[in-house]
Order: structure tokens, then C-alpha cells, then sequence
């Protein structure tokens, strides 16, 4: 006999298997953010994100498979002994990180891609208020959300990580 209990049992388990799996809190590209920058804010802020892109692990985790091999091909492209496309923390978009605190605010999303800009306030006030933003674009691979691009300014010059990446092919 299929009774209530049993049927809210065996629901729940067959919902529960991979493909059909609600994706956790922690895989919103918010709350992966949010994640992020808490750990860049630690202690004096000065640890930046670098841990994001510091290794091929690293980039796998949090950027997605065409951003991950853009940045390889990119890498590979690199004279031995030059510094890579990308000199700086783009997390933080500085070269000294500075995160005192942060807001994180979804711009954009969508079923299978998001814009979230992230404002930045460091210790210093040296930064102009664009400079302060920085926007991540994410896109859903499987049931993961990957930064596919990272956008900000600088001096009031815009960046954008894709770009810096397919221009250091151009040369």
C-alpha cells in the first residue's frame, strides 16, 4: 500500500539523483561571489583573489572550460620570462589588494547565464568610483555556474580579462 509518507519518501529520493538535483545555494553566482570575497576581505584585505586564478585547479573550479582554455592558449603564448596577459588581481582589480568590504548585486539573471557586479570599498580611498566595480559574467555549465568573464576599469579604462586573453594572442 503507497501511503502519504511513502510516497513523500520516494519522491524525494528519485528527485534527489544528479539530474534532477535543485542546485545548492553555494553554486548561485551571488553566493559564489559573495564566498569569494569574504575570503578576499580576511584580516586587513590585503590577501586579494589571486587564489581564484593562481593554478590550473584553481581556474577549473571557478571559470568556465572556454575561459580556462583561452587563458591557457594565452599562456602558452607567453615568452618564457614575460609576464602573463594578466599582471594584476582582477578580483580586487588592483595590483596591492584593498577589500575592506564589499556589495554584490545581480544585474542580470538568467537560466544559463548572470551578470553580477561586485562594488568594492578598500581601507584606502585612493580609487576612483568606477574603478571600484567590478562585473563578472557567468555562464551554467552541467549544473555549475563559471565566471566567463571578468570586467572592470582602471584609471578609468576599461578591462576585460576575455579581452587582455584573445588581444596577448594578437602580438
Amino acid at each position: 500500500m503507497l501511503t502519504r509518507r511513502t510516497f513523500v519518501a520516494v519522491s524525494l529520493l528519485t528527485t534527489a539523483s544528479p539530474a534532477f538535483a535543485v542546485m545548492p545555494a553555494s553554486s548561485d553566482p551571488v553566493a559564489i561571489l559573495t564566498a569569494i570575497y569574504t575570503r578576499a576581505a580576511k584580516g586587513k584585505g590585503d590577501g586579494g583573489g589571486a587564489f581564484v586564478i593562481e593554478n590550473k585547479a584553481a581556474k577549473t573550479r571557478y571559470l568556465s572550460r572556454a575561459l580556462v582554455a583561452l587563458w591557457a592558449k594565452a599562456d602558452a603564448h607567453t615568452p618564457k620570462g614575460d609576464v602573463g596577459p594578466v599582471d594584476f588581481d582582477p578580483v580586487t582589480n588592483s595590483q596591492e589588494p584593498d577589500v575592506k568590504s564589499f556589495k554584490v548585486d545581480a544585474e542580470k539573471m538568467e537560466a544559463d547565464k548572470a551578470t553580477i557586479a561586485v562594488t568594492i570599498t578598500g581601507h584606502r580611498n585612493d580609487r576612483k568610483p568606477a574603478d571600484q566595480i567590478v562585473r563578472y559574467d557567468f555562464v551554467r555549465e552541467g549544473n555549475s555556474w563559471r565566471i566567463d568573464d571578468i570586467k572592470g576599469s582602471s584609471d578609468g579604462e576599461a578591462w576585460s580579462i576575455r579581452k587582455m586573453l584573445a588581444d596577448s594572442l594578437k602580438t
